[in-house]
């Protein structure tokens, strides 16, 4: 037989947690759903590729890259 005795600093513990982890949750909802629409607003994928900020000469178009 387990005696289980809550104290009231468990209660108060068991609130904290559960407000942390909602805010948790919403927060990586947000950042989850900002990544979303970046990449669907992104449409091709060479323009996805130029955002990740190494100079790729294959994805300059040849008016632009004028030597």
């Amino acid at each position: 037989m387990a005696i289980k005795v809550e104290h009231e600093l468990h209660e108060r513990r068991k609130g904290r947690n559960i407000g942390l982890g909602l805010v948790l949750v919403g927060f990586i909802g947000i950042v989850f759903g900002l990544t979303v629409v970046k990449v669907t607003q992104l449409g091709e994928a060479q323009k996805f590729e130029r955002f990740d900020h190494v100079a790729r000469p294959q994805i300059i178009p040849a008016d632009e890259g004028g030597n």
